[in-house]
Parts: structure tokens; C-alpha cells; sequence
């Protein structure tokens, strides 16, 4: 008789957080052989539709965490909201979490992540740690008026920031304030643009970096990328790149990182939020470029070497598909893609409520007004604007 023949145990990665960046890191596991497990907030979110081994429960719960990060090889995340002590102890019980909760803080804390990056080199907004209205007042007549304020943790898509114009409105940001949250104090930038520049980073000490987008942003939300980053020269979009590989290093991240970053009218840019999973803003890379931000991030995290991040396209549009008046968006793709043959499409499986993001949209060729006018026009018809 022939031997018996032991199957090979697939690596298994336990994503924490259900949302649409599960979905797709998901969508990457599959063609690699790679299981997923899922801790996902309820059972119906976005990746708890389409992964099979889900578990209910609060990442907030040391036990809930624990028990699900049992048997897997690595743990990584589709937020940054994991309390940073539970992952601390899951580092101490030797269960590898990436990124690490030393790097993770940065993301998670602006106050320490300001103080870090500055301390290290990299630019940043002139800014403060203010304790109450009568300090931030202060930073604004030092500094000048408007300024900005953002709540040092849990801000995300504009909640948590304000442009704060004048003295009197001081009061605003430190309304309700938690126990435990900061109020940092930016400079106004008064930047032209925003652009994205991605690095992904493995444990030993491998890293790549995308071409750098440019964010379109709308009431604090990405709206829109537009990848490479248009009229952004050779040298700026190097340095660009070199300043996220510099902060993925400093770090010591682990999987992806996105580096938000406002570019002046001089090109000269500064720091504005990092992110360390995959992220909006690299969601072009799934149809745009050889390997995927949701591949990289996965082939980061289990060490394995990572592919290349280079677009496929001279030009790739990326638009989300927020909320709007069409609910039934599968149907809708009927006039997309016969409008359309070559567009992407990414719906997350989330019931349409206004603003919220759905999916999104990639067109690419060669030509930058025609790919952003496919782009617009499908992302429009999904939200019930079949004029956009």
C-alpha cells in the first residue's frame, strides 16, 4: 500500500475587524493557499459574509481575543483600534501580531505619533499637545489663526478634526471630550493637495513602496485617487516614496503602511495621518498594479518576499461608491459594464445608507480624462447619478 500522505497545514492569519478591508485581504488569500480567520463585529459585516471561519465577539475582550488568536500564525488587523495592552499580551503568550503593538501606537495616537515622526526627522505641521481652550487659543496667537484640532485617538473619515478660525471657537473641540483623549493643536497647512504614498514592510526588514496617488477628498472622505499622482515629477514622487519606506523603518511596521501627506505649492509636503493596513487610498492597486496592497500586506505579515507594486497602467482612477439613491448596486452593474468592458468593480455587501462607503470603481489606460471620466461616470450611476 502507498504511504499515507499528511496534508500540508495552509498558513493561517486571523484578521481583526469584519469591514471591507477584510473582504479583500480575503479576495488576496485565496489564490496563495493562505486560511483566514475572521473576528468580526457581527455577523453580517462585510468579510463576515464571505470568509468561512468567523468569530462573533468584542475585540475590546481580552478573552474573546485570546481565544480567537489561538492556532493562528500571525494576527493582523482591519483597524487600529485594538486596545494596545491586549496585543501586548498576546506578543507576551508568543503570538505573532503584525504590526506590532509598538509600531501600531503611531497609528492609533496622534499625539505620540506627531512627537515620534518629528523627533525623527520627518515633517510634520508645527504642533501641540493643548490641555484646554485657553492653550489652544495660545498656540493660535503664536502660530497664527486657522488652526487645526484633532482628537489624539479614534478620528477617522473627518470625525475628530476641526478647522478652528478664530478665538472664540476655541471652546469647540474639548465639547464632550473623553477621558484619555487629547486635543493636539496643528498649524494650518495651506496645501494645494493631498497625496498617498504606500510602503509595505516585512519582518526582515524587506519593503517596496507603490506609486504615489493623489487623494481627492470631500467632508473629510476619499472620494477619489488618481494613480501616479499627476504632474508630481520624478524626484518628488522618489522622495515621496523614500519618506514612507524612512517612517515604515523608523517604525519597525510590519505589513502596510500608508502615509497621508499634504503637498504645498512649493511640492515641498508634511505628515498628515498614517495608517498601518491596507488602505483606501491603495485600493487602485488591486486592478492597477502586479501585486495588490491586500497580497503584499498579506505576504508582509508571513514573511514571505513581496511582489512587485509597480501599476500595470500609465493611469489608474480609483472612486468610491458612497451611499446614494440606487440600493440594488448588483443590478445597476448592468449599464456599467456594458458602458463599460474594462471597468473594476468592488462592492463590500453593505446596505446603502447616505455617505457610507459601498464599493468602489478602477478604471485605467491611457489616457488620464477618459479614465477619470469612465471612473466618475460608473461611480455616479451607482450612487443614482447617471449624469456624473
Amino acid at each position: 500500500m502507498p504511504e499515507a500522505v499528511t496534508p500540508t497545514r495552509p498558513f493561517i492569519v486571523g484578521i481583526i475587524g469584519g469591514g471591507q478591508l477584510a473582504r479583500m485581504m480575503h479576495a488576496a488569500s485565496i489564490g496563495l493557499g493562505i486560511r483566514v480567520r475572521l473576528l468580526a463585529e457581527g455577523p453580517a459585516v462585510s468579510a463576515a459574509q464571505v470568509v468561512g471561519d468567523v468569530t462573533v465577539g468584542d475585540y475590546t475582550d481580552p478573552e474573546t481575543v485570546r481565544s480567537f488568536a489561538a492556532g493562528c500564525d500571525v494576527i493582523t488587523f482591519d483597524h487600529e483600534h485594538v486596545p494596545t495592552g491586549l496585543l501586548r499580551e498576546l506578543e507576551a503568550a508568543g503570538i505573532q501580531v503584525r504590526p506590532g503593538p509598538a509600531a501600531l501606537i503611531h497609528a492609533q495616537d496622534k499625539a505620540i505619533m506627531r512627537e515620534r515622526l518629528t523627533a525623527a526627522g520627518i515633517p510634520c505641521p508645527v504642533h501641540q499637545v493643548v490641555a484646554d481652550p485657553a492653550a489652544l487659543q495660545t498656540f493660535g496667537d503664536e502660530h497664527g489663526w486657522p488652526v487645526i484640532a484633532k482628537t489624539s485617538r479614534g478620528g477617522y473619515d473627518g470625525k475628530g478634526v476641526w478647522k478652528i478660525d478664530t478665538a472664540a471657537e476655541v471652546g469647540i473641540p474639548f465639547e464632550g471630550l473623553t477621558d484619555g483623549i487629547q486635543i493636539v493643536a496643528e498649524e494650518y497647512v495651506a496645501f494645494t493637495r493631498e497625496l498617498s504614498a504606500l510602503a509595505v514592510r516585512s519582518p526582515s526588514g524587506q519593503a517596496v513602496a507603490y506609486p504615489i496617488s493623489e487623494s481627492v477628498q470631500r467632508d473629510g472622505i476619499c472620494v477619489e485617487t488618481v494613480t501616479p499622482a499627476p504632474g508630481l515629477t520624478e524626484q518628488q514622487a522618489i522622495d515621496c516614496q523614500r519618506l514612507a519606506l524612512t517612517v515604515a523603518a523608523e517604525l519597525e511596521v510590519v505589513g502596510l503602511l500608508a502615509v497621508e501627506l499634504m503637498q504645498r505649492d512649493d511640492g515641498s509636503v508634511v505628515v498628515n495621518e498614517l495608517a498601518m493596513r491596507p488602505h483606501n487610498t491603495g485600493h487602485w492597486t488591486i486592478d492597477g498594479s502586479h501585486t495588490s496592497q491586500f497580497e503584499n500586506h498579506l505576504r508582509a505579515v508571513l514573511d514571505l518576499p513581496l511582489g512587485d507594486p509597480s501599476a500595470r497602467s500609465p493611469w489608474t482612477v480609483m472612486t468610491n461608491v458612497l451611499g446614494g439613491t440606487v440600493e440594488d448596486l448588483p443590478s445597476a452593474l448592468l449599464h456599467c459594464f456594458a458602458r463599460d468592458r474594462r471597468l473594476r468593480v468592488q462592492l463590500y455587501g453593505k446596505e446603502v445608507k447616505p455617505g457610507r462607503k459601498v464599493g468602489h470603481v478602477a478604471t485605467y489606460g491611457d489616457d488620464l480624462a477618459d479614465v477619470r471620466k469612465r471612473s466618475r461616470h460608473a461611480a455616479g450611476y451607482l450612487m443614482g447619478d447617471p449624469d456624473a
